[in-house]
């Protein structure tokens, strides 16, 4: 009823466009070609001709961005016949995506988040991920929380943070991916690459997820920043954070600070899930120019997690610390034929500790599990400009990862029998493992016309693994002459796609061969839970890499008041990485209880995920509209028969946006489908379907202040996702964990 009465106000509101006109050209008056005008209420852009002129059917007074690879973004507000000027900008170091690149491709999609009009605070940057089309989120709890797209998680997504740095998981259960360990406002926004569509950003067998921070090129000189401060009542949540900005011509400085304190929230049926946590994290970046066409900056940051629940998992964490440090430089206009040359270097460390203090099988066994990851590598990237139709990116790139650690159990009980003197039992948890990838790439970008483009690229990593303190069973089972080889690969990946542009619609054909040599846990964990099932996963260091094969179909459109879109993809996967149950390997640990034998992780010849993202969003007026969207995926087993497991269910999102300069709403709905396609193999349930409701709102009552308030889940729906899963000796949730009843938010920035 309410989406009926705002709907009949907007189409009474809605107000006939015209046809605006203007010129854009830089401080010489100079026109600009190729500069992006697009619309802030919808996907509508145009972009400016030879002689920097424009026309766009829009409101007058109505905000457009402005957007060029070589010119500060600026946002104005359109009338007709007008002179707009752009000043340079500052060199970019973290991006994937730009957007006014007429080289730029629709198999890339951007997702950008406005913590000044936030009105909720995102527990983790995997919040950030939920309503964007064909995620899903599988969580362990409040604290971790990582993306999965379409059937494909984990690994097989190559999640990264400002264009190449990674901080990788300690833990074997996920407790720890990179998406806690980055301050979630402090992302600019998420860019994502759907499916081994690009060559230059490492190993892409599903996507690449790139998470920006925010850039200094739009920062005023002098002193800045904001101050933020929310408050959740489901769960008595409270958030802090602060940002200060100091920026020179040659030289600037950021500093970002955050606190979370998270409790126990209740679920809609009333019941309380554990799941609190204290987070504090703070950044540093340092920023220098020494000529107008080089840019330097140094980043470091920490990040410090106290007291943390896990839900879903059979331990807690009393801490979690990570700390990356990157070093960046960049080179542009070298000459007329070489547009740039960048250097990226990092290094980041996580040191990680479980227990099972506050869970049922702590009377038996004291279990303790300190485990720590490091990665270091980098990436060199020259491009060139042999002509105005044709863009070359060429470079190396490596990452180098090791991670170590125990899990010490102190045995009280065994068999139902105290002990005289506990027994102290050590078991290797990554067994001193490392996986290391050295990549070289290159990829090239051709304008056909000024409607088309073909991308072409190809890409070789030399992968080398090895597992150096192996257990006394594992070294059994798999040694040859005593010994466990490591494995040497040089997986090959490539990629073409053709993109055409007529008017206002845009076609995009692509296919992508992408490589994925097997992680560490498929290779290397011994008896240990790590699936969504109750039993002891074994690593396999034989494993062949998984390929995946995918054709990819993408359309747009977009008139005077409404656009829409669609992709359809289908992926052909060889020698995927699965697992089964093995006869020879019964269970290591409590061998007593059911399953009686362990998995162990193998290749199977062939594996499908088809299915479709689209969208439909209409403008009412310039400042109110509908934005709708809907995903579905199928995957299937072939050799098995049966579907993949952990597959987001059909998913629907649909909210109304009114935004004025001054105060804005939004109410948003998300369906999602019951999964009755489900893995035997992997114990899955079917999940039922749902409907949540949300409601948000903020005001400016004065310069530089906002204040945002929501009520998140009205209707106090009870509900899990279908990602979700939860440990016997986490049985309070019955196997599934809830997501938040109804909950209240208010949400404060001030910007100086």
């Amino acid at each position: 009823m309410a989406y009926a009465i705002l709907l009949l106000v907007g189409i009474n509101s809605y107000a006939q466009q015209s046809v605006i006109t203007g010129k854009i050209a830089d401080e010489n008056s100079k026109p600009i070609e190729q500069v992006v005008i697009k619309l802030q209420s919808s996907e509508i852009f145009v972009q400016t001709n030879e002689k920097g002129e424009f026309k766009i059917n829009a409101d007058q007074g109505e905000k457009a961005l402005l957007s060029h690879i070589n010119y500060k973004s600026k946002t104005v507000k359109l009338r007709n016949n007008m002179i707009i000027i752009l000043e340079e900008s500052a060199i970019h170091l973290n991006t994937i995506i730009i957007k006014a690149d007429p080289f730029g491709e629709i198999a890339q999609s951007k997702v950008v988040y406005d913590d000044i009009k936030a009105t909720t605070q995102p527990r983790s940057v995997g919040d950030l991920f939920k309503d964007i089309p064909g995620f899903g989120i599988q969580k362990r709890g409040a604290y971790a929380s990582e993306p999965v797209f379409r059937a494909f998680k984990y690994e097989q997504l190559n999640i990264q943070y400002d264009g190449g740095m990674k901080i990788l998981n300690a833990c074997p259960n996920r407790m720890d991916p990179i998406t806690t360990h980055v301050i979630p406002e402090e992302i600019e926004k998420i860019e994502i690459i759907r499916g081994p569509f690009s060559m230059r950003f490492g190993q892409n067998f599903g996507g690449i997820i790139n998470m920006v921070s925010k850039s200094m090129n739009n920062q005023k000189l002098g002193f800045s920043g904001n101050i933020e401060a929310g408050y959740e009542t489901n769960g008595n949540n409270f958030t802090t954070r602060g940002t200060f900005l100091y920026k020179k011509e040659k030289f600037d400085l950021e500093l970002n600070g955050s606190y979370r304190d998270y409790g126990d929230y209740t679920d809609g049926n009333g019941d309380e899930v554990p799941s609190s946590f204290k987070t504090t994290d703070y950044s540093i970046k340092l920023g220098y120019n020494p000529e107008e066409n080089q840019r330097l900056r140094l980043t470091w940051r920490q990040s410090f997690g106290r007291d943390i629940d896990h839900t879903g998992l059979p331990m807690d964490s009393p801490y979690d610390d990570s700390y990356l440090a990157g070093l960046d430089y960049k080179i542009t206009d070298l000459s007329e034929k070489v547009n740039s040359i960048s250097f990226k270097g990092f290094y980041s460390y996580v040191d990680h500790l479980m227990t099972n203090e506050n869970r049922p099988s702590f009377k038996a066994t004291f279990a303790s599990s300190n485990v720590f990851a490091s990665v270091y590598g980098g990436k060199a990237e020259i491009i060139l400009t042999p002509s105005d139709q044709l863009k070359i990116f060429t470079g190396v790139d490596a990452n180098f990862i090791a991670r170590d650690g125990s899990r010490i159990r102190t045995i009280k009980i065994m068999n139902g029998n105290p002990l005289p003197e506990p027994v102290i039992k050590v078991d290797k948890i990554w067994q001193d493992s490392e996986v290391n990838d050295i990549g070289v790439f290159a990829e090239g970008k051709y304008m056909i016309s000024d409607r088309s483009v073909i991308t072409a690229g190809l890409r070789s990593d030399f992968i080398s693994t090895a597992i150096n303190d192996p257990e006394q069973d594992f070294l059994n089972e798999y040694e040859i002459d005593g010994k466990i080889d490591g494995r040497s690969e040089v997986n090959i990946s490539g990629t073409v796609s053709y993109v055409y542009k007529v008017n206002t619609s845009e076609w995009q054909f692509a296919f992508g061969r992408g490589v994925r040599t097997a992680s560490m846990i498929e290779s290397y964990i011994n008896h240990f839970n790590v699936g969504s099932d109750p039993y002891e996963y074994v690593g396999n260091p034989y494993l062949d890499p998984e390929v995946n094969n995918q054709f990819e179909v993408s359309f747009k459109q977009w008139h005077e008041n409404f656009d829409f879109g669609a992709t359809i993809f289908y992926s052909f996967l060889d020698d995927y990485i699965s697992a089964v149950v093995d006869e020879s390997l019964p269970r290591k640990f409590t061998p007593t209880l059911e399953p009686i034998y362990a998995k162990r992780f193998i290749n199977i010849d062939k594996a499908v995920q088809t299915g479709f993202e689209m969208f439909f969003n209409y403008r009412f007026t310039s400042d109110f509209s509908l934005l709708t969207d809907l995903s579905y995926t199928y995957g299937q087993n072939k050799d098995f028969d049966e579907p993949l497991p952990q597959v987001t269910p059909l998913t629907a999102h649909l909210s109304l946006n009114y935004d004025k300069d001054k105060y804005w709403f939004n109410l948003k709905s998300r369906f999602v489908a019951e999964q009755d396609r489900i893995s035997e193999t992997f114990k899955e349930h079917v999940s039922p379907g749902f409907t949540t409701f949300d409601l948000s709102a903020g005001v400016k009552p004065l310069k530089g202040l906002t204040v945002g308030a929501a009520v998140l889940n009205i209707f106090d729906t009870a509900y899990y996702e279908h990602l979700n899963f939860s440990y016997k000796n986490s049985d309070i949730m019955s196997g599934r964990i809830y997501e938040p009843g109804r909950n209240f938010t208010i949400y404060l920035n001030y910007s100086f």
